[in-house]
């Protein structure tokens, strides 16, 4: 899965000369809490909602607000938007993504190909993409199953398993650990007791068999 996957094309952008009570009204009306700051499409800087709340007076201020909304309103987007700005291209995988939020602790990535904004991914384009991954929301039941002697065609086996009982498979997660390998497997049935009973007849550690999405 790559980025542009996932990402949501229809981007909301400003320009750097953008008063940013302009900016704060795009951002209510479309539900969104950052916004890319571009010049001819070219990425120039970020605005957030937390950058514009830093920018703003303290409570203590002495300030009155109508001096408050004068400052405002003489304020643009470029006076406040963060300059270094991280960025990913719409081919990279989606766990590059991820591994760049995770490392820089942000939670928005502007996508860019050839200089242009082709996109943004944020951290609940991430959850979505993870929900659609795991076969969440196509429903059915999760069994995971713990296999401490892992073998080649292990997966081959399982799925032969489960096809001989006409277990239509949805999705398969694979975690190898040091002493141990456990498998996810989304499988399309509603009965989790019948999906556990199939695997462990057939010599498999079921460790849960639950319901999704229900």
């Amino acid at each position: 899965m790559s980025v542009k996957d996932f990402m949501s094309k229809n981007v909301i952008t400003v320009e750097p000369q953008t008063p940013i009570f302009d900016a704060i009204d795009l951002m209510k009306t479309h539900q969104i809490h950052r916004l890319p700051v571009v010049t001819a499409g070219k990425l120039v800087g970020l605005i957030t909602e937390g950058v514009i709340q830093g920018a703003l007076p303290s409570k203590a201020t002495s300030l009155s607000v109508y001096e408050v909304n004068y400052l405002l309103n003489k304020t643009n987007v470029k006076d406040i938007m963060i300059k270094e700005v991280e960025t990913i291209t719409p081919d990279a995988l989606l766990e590059d993504g991820i591994a760049k939020m995770r490392a820089n602790n942000i939670g928005v990535l502007p996508v860019v190909d050839a200089d242009q904004v082709v996109g943004i991914i944020t951290n609940n384009d991430i959850f979505d993409a993870f929900l659609k991954i795991t076969g969440y929301y196509a429903g059915g039941t999760r069994v995971t199953l713990s296999i401490e002697k892992d073998h080649h065609g292990i997966l081959a086996d399982i799925t032969k398993v489960l096809a001989e009982n006409e277990l239509s498979i949805l999705t398969i997660v694979v975690n190898r650990e040091s002493d141990q390998t456990i498998v996810e497997i989304q499988v399309e049935s509603k009965i989790p007791e019948k999906v556990a009973e199939t695997l462990v007849n057939a010599g498999y550690k079921v460790v849960s068999s639950v319901l999704t999405n229900q």
